[in-house]
């Protein structure tokens, strides 16, 4: 389980590399597994690292630093990526090539050391950035609900400024892209989903379980566990007193505090193998309340061919239908009663499990994404470098 975001750009880089030869810049922060190891030698041909400065994970240093960021107008994730335009300049110096494609908003800024080398700059956004922080800002409150207002709106300006300067923009769903379009009237947007490589129907042996999974550290993540244990646990733990919450994900600490009080939540940290843990719920929830683009973890539940209820926020952009291949419900009351439909009947779960393996089958697997992609990407261009 490696997240929806590192899904994305491998989707994408494994598409690359079947057309093109490819040369990759990637940044690297502490602790995470170095790229040299992790990226496979027949994805790249030549593979650049860029070291981050280490940044302190606790809550002190993490409120520092946004409060200079907000002093100084700089989101964080552009502020904690800023600053290596000499390293990518001396990078690229000498090469040519036919396309660059840059991932994600923060590395926006980057357009003009890149361009010099290239014909053509593409920017993916996993994310609108402005809206994420927005969505985040209405689950918060107090000095933090106002700082993401003011990130907001920062990222807004900038994405003003930096957008109009690409030459394509793609984006994870059709709602993003509407929003792009009144960001950047003109600007060729393309829908890239997001999607998970060819993955057989894992055996389902279901538990009396249900399953969220994601990165725990994620805001958005951290919000919907909160949510969720406030608000709808109690009146399912009520109801189905053998039940259990399973919690999926790396970064565990993340949400430890909010769920450690109860025995019936197991918090599994990292799993290698997201899908056949799914696929041993009876039911996944999606209880997410903030966030841009679509959910990894509904097409992962999809492949598993485990029903899900989501809000309809978590699950915008994939073009699913209530009732058929997911349950959606806002409030905690119809959330609590959509999930116990489904724990109550084992047909139900099998029905709407099976069509949410359909539509991953169908529309959210890489093949299938890649065709969207073949529209940017002629086949005339098969033995260029990106």
């Amino acid at each position: 389980m490696i997240g929806g975001g590192p899904l994305r750009s491998a989707s994408l880089l494994e598409y690359l590399s079947r057309h093109f030869a490819v040369d990759a810049i990637v940044f690297h922060q502490g602790g995470d597994p170095d790229p040299r190891c992790a990226m496979p030698h027949d994805v790249v041909e030549k593979l650049d690292v860029i070291e981050l400065p280490r940044h302190s994970k606790g809550s002190l240093a993490r409120t520092t630093r946004n409060a200079f960021r907000l002093l100084r107008n700089r989101p964080p994730l552009l502020d904690r990526f800023a600053g290596f335009e000499g390293a990518i300049s001396r990078l690229i110096s000498g090469r040519r090539y036919d396309a660059a494609i840059m991932e994600h908003f923060w590395c926006a800024p980057y357009v003009r050391q890149i361009r010099r080398s290239a014909k053509a700059v593409i920017l993916d956004l996993h994310n609108i950035e402005s809206a994420w922080h927005r969505s985040l800002a209405d689950t918060e409150s107090g000095s933090r609900a106002l700082a993401l207002r003011r990130f907001a709106a920062i990222s807004a300006r900038l994405e003003r400024r930096w957008l109009p300067l690409f030459d394509h923009l793609l984006t994870a769903s059709i709602n993003d892209a509407d929003a792009l379009r009144r960001i950047v009237p003109g600007a060729r947007i393309a829908v890239y989903p997001n999607a998970l490589p060819e993955i057989p129907p894992p055996p389902r042996v279901e538990r009396h379980e249900i399953v969220f999974s994601g990165n725990l550290e994620y805001a958005p993540n951290i919000a919907a566990v909160r949510f969720f244990h406030g608000r709808i646990w109690p009146a399912l733990r009520l109801r189905w007193p053998d039940l259990r919450w399973k919690i999926v994900g790396k970064n565990p600490e993340g949400v430890r505090r909010i769920v450690e009080a109860d025995p019936k939540i197991e918090l599994t940290g990292y799993v290698d193998d997201a899908v056949a843990s799914l696929a041993c719920a009876q039911v996944a929830v999606v209880p997410v309340l903030a966030g841009s683009g679509t959910r990894i973890k509904i097409l992962e539940a999809w492949a598993a061919a485990t029903p899900v209820v989501s809000t309809m926020l978590g699950a915008e952009g994939l073009g699913s239908t209530h009732g058929q291949n997911i349950l959606i419900a806002d409030d905690p009351g119809n959330f609590t009663e959509s999930v116990s439909q489904l724990l109550a009947s084992p047909e139900k779960r099998r029905e709407i499990g099976a069509a949410g393996r359909k539509i991953f089958e169908e529309r959210f697997t890489w093949t299938a994404a890649w065709t969207r992609l073949d529209l940017i990407f002629r086949n005339d261009a098969r033995q260029a470098s990106v």
